[in-house]
This record gives C-alpha cells, sequence and structure tokens, in this order.
C-alpha cells in the first residue's frame, strides 16, 4: 500500500512538472500577435496605389499609420526633383504646395515611427494624367493678397456654372485657410452651390494674418467637369468698424470697436425699389463709378463718387449729391444708400473692405448669398451649410458688441455676378 502511495504522488509531481515548466517559457501573445510587453511595430498604408495611372494632380499622398506617426514625406519626380509640400492638420494625407505636372511620373516615400524609434517605410509610385479635356469651372477667389480687411470679411469663393451638391465636399476639401493667431472657422455653401464662404464662430481679431488656398487646378469635379486653378493669398486683419443703417431714423450711426464716432443722414430705396435689409459686407471701393441699368425696367446711366459695394444685385453706398435735401427725411433712391458729398468722402477714408454694414426696417430681406452674406445668419444655421464636418469645439458665437447686432434671416442665392445698377 505504501509503495503503490509512493508511485501515485511520483506520477503526480513527474506530470505536473511540464506544465510548470511550460508556463515559465510559452510566448503569450496579444490580439496584435506581438510579444507580451513588446509594442507592435508601425505599419505604413500609401495612397496613390503603387503603379497607378491617370492620377489627377490635384492627386495628395495619402498616409494611414497603425502603431506609430509619420515623421517624414518625401515625393519626387521622375528628374529626381522633390515636390515641398505639407501634412494637412488630421494626419490624413500629405499635400503638395503646387498642382503636380501632367504625364509625369511621381514616386512617395513615407516614413512612420513608432514606440522605441522603430521605423516603417511605405512607397508608392504613380503616373498622373494626360492634360483633362473637361470642362473647367470658373473659380473667383474674393480675398487678395497684400491687403488689410475689416473683421467682418469673410474668404468667399464664387464659381460658374454652379458646383453640384454631391461634389461640394470633394472641392470643400481643397480650400485651406490658415490664421494667425489661430481663429478655426468653416466653409459654408450657399443657395445652388454658385458661391462658399469662410468665417469662424466670432469676428476676426483685429492684427489677424489669413492665408488662403484655392487649390482646385485639375480636380475633377463630378463627371464632367474638373478645377481650373490654383490660387493663394496672404492678407492681414485691421481694426473693427461697423455701419449700422436704420430706416426709421434715416440715420447711419458709424461705430468703431464698438463706440459711435458719428452719425449721417441718409436716403435709401423708394417702395417701388426697396434697399435690402440684413447684414452685409463692403465688397469694394470706387472713388467713381459709373451705375448703367440700362436694359432694365427702370434704365437710367449715372456717375457717382466713393461707392462702396454690398450686394452683387447693385446696392452701394454712394454720394448723392441731388438727393442731399431728402437725406434724413425720405427715400428717394433705386436702391442705394445715399449720402452727402462730405459724408461719402469721409466714409471711404474710415472704412474698409469686409467691414460690417446692417441694415433695418426695409421692405425686403437680404437673399443670402447677395454679395459677402456670411454674417446674416447665425453660426449655428451657418455651420449647417458646410459638406464637411465642422471641426470640434466650435461652438455657437457669443453674444456679440453693440457695433455688431444680431443676425436676421437670408433667403435664396441669386447669382454672384457683380451688377453695375445703382442708385
Amino acid at each position: 500500500m505504501d509503495v503503490r502511495r509512493r508511485l501515485t504522488l511520483l506520477a503526480v509531481t513527474i506530470a505536473a512538472t511540464p506544465l510548470i515548466l511550460g508556463g515559465c517559457t510559452a510566448d503569450r501573445k496579444d490580439a496584435t500577435g506581438s510579444a507580451s510587453g513588446r509594442a507592435p511595430d508601425p505599419a505604413v498604408t500609401v495612397t496613390p496605389a503603387d503603379r497607378a495611372k491617370d492620377v489627377p494632380v490635384s492627386a495628395e499622398v495619402g498616409t494611414s499609420v497603425s502603431h506609430g506617426k509619420v515623421t517624414g514625406v518625401k515625393l519626387t519626380d521622375d528628374k529626381g526633383k522633390q515636390v515641398a509640400g505639407e501634412p494637412r492638420e488630421d494626419g490624413s494625407s500629405w499635400v503638395p504646395s503646387t498642382p503636380l505636372e501632367n504625364g509625369r511620373t511621381y514616386t512617395a516615400e513615407v516614413t512612420a515611427t513608432g514606440k522605441k524609434g522603430r521605423t516603417a517605410v511605405g512607397r508608392t509610385t504613380f503616373t498622373t494624367s494626360p492634360k483633362s479635356t473637361r470642362q473647367a469651372i470658373k473659380s473667383t477667389l474674393y480675398f487678395t493678397g497684400n491687403q488689410t480687411y475689416g473683421t467682418a470679411m469673410p474668404v468667399t469663393v464664387a464659381f460658374d456654372p454652379p458646383i453640384p451638391k454631391e461634389a461640394r465636399a470633394t472641392v470643400q476639401r481643397r480650400l485651406f485657410v490658415k490664421t494667425d493667431p489661430p481663429q478655426p472657422g468653416t466653409w459654408s455653401w450657399v443657395g445652388d452651390g454658385k458661391q462658399v464662404e469662410y468665417r469662424a464662430p466670432d469676428f476676426w481679431k483685429p492684427g489677424t494674418k489669413i492665408s488662403v488656398r484655392s487649390g482646385l487646378a485639375g480636380l475633377p469635379i463630378g463627371k464632367e467637369f474638373i478645377g481650373d486653378d490654383d490660387r493663394r493669398s496672404t492678407s492681414k486683419i485691421g481694426r473693427q468698424v461697423a455701419l449700422e443703417i436704420d430706416n426709421a431714423t434715416k440715420q447711419m450711426s458709424v461705430l468703431q470697436d464698438g463706440k459711435l464716432v458719428r452719425k449721417i443722414p441718409v436716403s435709401m430705396g423708394k417702395p417701388s425699389t426697396p434697399t435690402s435689409s440684413g447684414k452685409m459686407v463692403i465688397m469694394e471701393k470706387h472713388d467713381f463709378t459709373t451705375f448703367d441699368t440700362r436694359g432694365s425696367a427702370d434704365p437710367y446711366v449715372v456717375d457717382v463718387e466713393d461707392a462702396q459695394r454690398l450686394t452683387w444685385g447693385g446696392e452701394f453706398i454712394h454720394a448723392a449729391p441731388w438727393s442731399e435735401g431728402d437725406q434724413g427725411h425720405i427715400n428717394v433712391s433705386h436702391g442705394c444708400t445715399n449720402v452727402s458729398v462730405t459724408a461719402a468722402d469721409w466714409l471711404m477714408g474710415i472704412t474698409k473692405v469686409g467691414d460690417l454694414v446692417t441694415i433695418k426696417g426695409t421692405e425686403v430681406q437680404l437673399d443670402q448669398g447677395n454679395g459677402f452674406t456670411a454674417w446674416n445668419v447665425s453660426w449655428d444655421e451657418f455651420a449647417k451649410g458646410s459638406a464637411l464636418p465642422v471641426p470640434p469645439g466650435l461652438k455657437p458665437a457669443p453674444t456679440l458688441s453693440p457695433g455688431h447686432p444680431g443676425a436676421v434671416a437670408g433667403g435664396s442665392s441669386p447669382a454672384p455676378a457683380p451688377s453695375a445698377s445703382g442708385g
């Protein structure tokens, strides 16, 4: 009995020993297949696909990385020349600084670095398409370089023909805005795609530098069109000036940094040709111009001085010596805001393109898109017009200063084509 018991104990000991040893020596792997305690190596996926052909000249180098981050991108052409560029803020791709050339071969090399300095390199070689025979959509960037704009100046791009709804996200992704100091915003499409505008939740801070790139050259837009050009501009924001015009009093209040500096009598559009009520932005300024409405129901040709455009449809603030007796009392214009010669000259000296103009109490409301109308709706409504997700952290605008009254609603969008009319 004692012998059998000793044999049994010995068998248990021998059988248990391999299990104990096995527990000390086996490789336990995590869900990624890496040995326990060791970080997985980085992995890189690069686009366009290797050996891809007919790649648009608007192409970006897609950089998808797991277990690491991109630490270097090198793009060279078939002559060995390196292409300049920079990554998107979200790290999804690397964007060449200029359009690629048609019918050329490029090689992209993307380096990713993981924990403990481990690296991985992804490579791809692709060839761009020949020059496209598609019709180019004409784009116009209304943000000129080396200027000083008012604090309400939106970045505006207009298109002819309009951008179809299904292509707006593609176009918007190629519109870039950088601000220094940072003041993030979003793009918003107006009406049927003839215009897209960019602004932040609140007005630009004075002194802000804004750099814009409309990188549309060669971009496929739907099945029929391509983008026309690649444009850049950088300008700054000046001091804050706002004009408030009240039809009830026939007075214009001029405010600087929220403080009233002058009141000016005005005469606006008569009932048959009323001035629009809404929040507008000064679009352009002319020391001298001619209003020519021949072909309209009320044709006339008149030369005017010190004219400041507010709408595509032809509403201006301008000198009107013929109506000085009416200013402050009765509306007699064809839709413009008439002021005296002296007041118009003074206004030209204090205002800038991009200054906010608020008109209230007239018979009609401003159509959304009839001018730079980014402030004519609330921030929430504006952000709904983006074809891409709005950047996180952007919230509705705070309560505005007395110089910036609340937004009013807008309607449909006319074509963003300047009219020479006025009155």
